[in-house]
């Protein structure tokens, strides 16, 4: 199945029952008055998170979502019955707004539940319409509608740091190697078409399709999946050795993520890993790191997946940086 991390659909609250004209029959006198209950009120429409990355998926093939209608009222001024309210149930990290009130909500925490959209009120029935000048009323009034909306649903996964770079920088090899995960790998550009996710001493990281020059343009895969570390505490930015110009490789990166949400990512701090050290030489990596640490403020290490010390290392920095 498909990854799925952005879904529109259409929802509604249900309507209010109708109020209703009713008549009080007693034993030798026929008409004893209005007895028309109110109608039920409309059902409500809720959001709630749950720890299911792939739910989205799921609701591909419908689009339209809506809480119970109120029953009408009835004789013996009973009311009708509420509406069943609706609940959506969403991955946790879900951002869900009403494409018509701009209105936001946040799902964070498993099982967290949200009201999005609110069931119409019940109709009076004719009973409410008494008065000592109006003994036998015959109005009544029908349920209101209940709220509606066009719901813009974006997943954004909570992770504790996010791996990022070009494609076919390492991560995805890197992220199997520190948190023993088993995602596919492969010498091509773009192996990685959806996030992955690991978990390191119980931090969550996440790996995100490569970014390529232009992908705020479009190119590549865009920049989109860029929302699913926008909620880290840190970025790991992998950067491979094999490359003709890593140095060059890292500003591209930084240059696209600076344009994602107002440069909000390019303000985390960032650890760089220079991917595949085992391709080069030992001085050829002192000199790339060397440069590397002119340029950027903050820790640069190396790093590869064939080297067991080096990759305990790296999970002793990532770990130390995320306490």
């Amino acid at each position: 199945m498909a990854f799925v991390d952005e879904l529109i659909i259409a929802a509604r609250a249900g309507h209010g029952g109708d109020g209703v004209v009713r008549w009080l029959h007693e034993k030798g006198k026929e008409y004893s008055g209005p007895a028309g209950g109110n109608g039920g009120d409309g059902g409500d429409f809720y959001i709630r998170g749950v720890r299911d990355i792939g739910l989205l998926a799921r609701y591909r093939g419908e689009k339209r979502f809506e809480a119970g209608r109120g029953e009408p009222g009835a004789s013996a001024s009973m009311h009708g019955a509420r509406g069943k309210d609706y609940t959506l149930d969403l991955p946790v990290g879900s951002l869900v707004t009403n494409t018509q009130t701009r209105e936001q909500y946040e799902l964070l925490k498993e099982g967290e539940r949200q009201m999005v959209l609110k069931g119409g009120r019940g109709g009076a029935g004719n009973a409410v319409f008494k008065s000592s000048v109006n003994r036998s009323p015959k109005e009544s009034t029908p349920g209101a509608r209940g709220e509606e909306a066009q719901l813009h649903i974006e997943l954004r996964l909570i992770a504790d740091a996010g791996l990022m770079g070009l494609p076919n920088a390492g991560k995805t090899s890197l992220l199997n190697a520190l948190t023993g995960t088993e995602r596919k790998v492969g010498s091509y550009a773009f192996t990685t078409l959806d996030p992955n996710l690991g978990v390191l001493y119980g931090f969550v990281l996440a790996d995100i399709p490569g970014l390529i020059e232009g992908a705020g343009s479009g190119k590549g895969l865009g920049f989109k999946f860029l929302r699913h570390i926008a909620r880290t505490k840190m970025l790991i930015h992998c950067v491979s050795v094999e490359s003709d110009d890593p140095l060059r490789d890292y500003r591209v990166v930084r240059n696209e993520i600076s344009r994602f949400e107002d440069g909000s990512l390019a303000k985390k701090p960032e650890i760089v890993v220079l991917t595949k050290s085992d391709t080069k030489s030992f001085d050829e990596i002192a000199k790339m790191s060397k440069q590397f640490k002119k340029e950027v403020n903050g820790v640069v290490t190396t790093v590869s997946v064939l080297d067991d010390t080096a990759v305990k290392n790296l999970k002793d920095t990532i770990v130390s940086a995320l306490r």
